[in-house]
């Protein structure tokens, strides 16, 4: 029984439409938007706003007319959750969802409204950065993980650092995330009420049975072939990633009756930053946990978190001083069948009129070296600089 109020005798109408020219046309700044090569939703309005928890009765109670029944019509509840797995979230029911999966777009509606028209605005020209935290705070908070390391209280933990940029005038969302597009192919550009960006780590998504992960860590600056050689030799990246997987095939593990992992990960390029990713893939065991379940599962995964886990979120919240708030959290959506993709939120901002705030965390193992650290931190962070402060 959900603890959320729904407004009563929801109706979703889903209809296949014409692919449109432009999915961002409708954009709403302070909508959802959820944009790769595979699955494009562009969604508005609220008909609901529920707690995770409540997600799966919320949207099984609504009155679907869906004679397409692909992942993603009907009624979808998307947003982004904190980073913090003990923090509320919440997520929304929208009133129109604009879809495009395989070459087929759809419309659907919940409830009354339209999407907002987006609004033009002039782009900012004057912009001040600043960096809470100095260089050499940085390297206090890394060398403390690492005696944590080398004591045997953790095996690997992912510090974080803040950018905070105030412009002239405000940000436009819309443009922002347009431009994400053009910059950031085979990333999962997104943005959820007022937090924008382009993640290269899906951290789940579900099809009918079939459940799908790449996740990413050890991280190089793509700046040459011999730098992606490197990456795929490190001795430290390798063991930083495979945490990561690991973690990820033991949670999974437990609720399949099939997984696979590349034995050897892969070398993937996203604008001037390189990981190393591995695919997995499986069959869920009946019956088959939702996307979102999944993803609340899994996160925080090694690769945003640490392990062991409550080790290493202890660890971020003393050594980070700040809240990550939705930096770092899933990010996506989910159906009333239960499909669904989320993401990890990273590479991205938090838009609050003219000021945006920018997180970038790097994993810490042993080995790391701070210096090195920062300089991982600065490279994640250029695609969103770049996005946001321009001439």
């Amino acid at each position: 029984m959900t603890t959320t109020p729904v407004p009563a005798r929801l109706r979703a109408v889903t209809r296949e439409v014409e692919l449109p020219d432009d999915e961002l046309g409708g954009f709403d700044p302070h909508g959802f938007a959820w944009l790769h090569h595979g699955t494009r939703i562009v969604a508005s309005g609220v008909a609901a706003r529920l707690s995770p928890a409540d997600a799966a009765a919320v949207l099984a109670a609504v009155d679907a007319d869906d004679p397409l029944g692909i992942p993603g019509t009907g009624a979808i509840a998307v947003g982004a959750l904190p980073f913090d797995p003990d923090a509320a979230g919440e997520l929304v029911v929208p009133t129109r969802v604009l879809g495009v999966c395989d070459g087929r777009a759809w419309v659907t509606e919940i409830g009354p409204g339209e999407p907002a028209a987006a609004a033009t605005v002039a782009p900012p020209t004057r912009f001040q950065v600043a960096a809470p935290r100095s260089r050499n705070d940085w390297q206090v908070a890394v060398e403390h993980a690492l005696a944590a390391i080398d004591g045997g209280d953790l095996e690997k933990v992912v510090l974080a650092r803040e950018v905070l940029i105030e412009a002239d005038t405000a940000f436009d969302a819309h443009e922002i995330v347009r431009g994400l597009v053009a910059s950031q192919p085979g990333s999962f550009v997104y943005a959820s009420a007022g937090f924008v960006g382009a993640s290269p780590e899906l951290l789940v998504r579900r099809n009918g049975e079939v459940v799908e992960s790449r996740p990413v860590a050890g991280t190089t600056v793509a700046d040459s072939d011999e730098a992606l050689l490197a990456l795929a030799a490190s001795v430290k990246d390798t063991r930083e990633h495979r945490f990561v997987v690991d973690g990820i095939v033991d949670v999974l593990g437990q609720r399949c009756t099939e997984l696979h992992r590349d034995a050897v990960p892969e070398v993937a390029v996203f604008g001037p930053v390189a990981h190393l990713a591995t695919p997995i893939r499986g069959r869920l065991t009946a019956p088959a946990p939702s996307a979102l379940d999944l993803a609340r599962l899994l996160h925080p995964t090694p690769a945003v978190g640490g392990t062991p886990r409550r080790a290493a979120l202890d660890a971020i919240r003393e050594l980070e001083g700040f809240d990550r708030g939705r930096y770092a959290g899933p990010v996506g959506w989910v159906d009333a069948r239960g499909d669904g993709e989320w993401a990890i939120a990273l590479r991205g901002a938090e838009l609050d009129g003219a000021r945006a705030r920018l997180v970038a965390g790097a994993g810490i193992v042993a080995g790391s070296d701070p210096e090195a650290e920062w300089a991982e931190t600065q490279a994640k962070l250029e695609p969103m600089l770049r996005a946001l402060v321009r001439p």
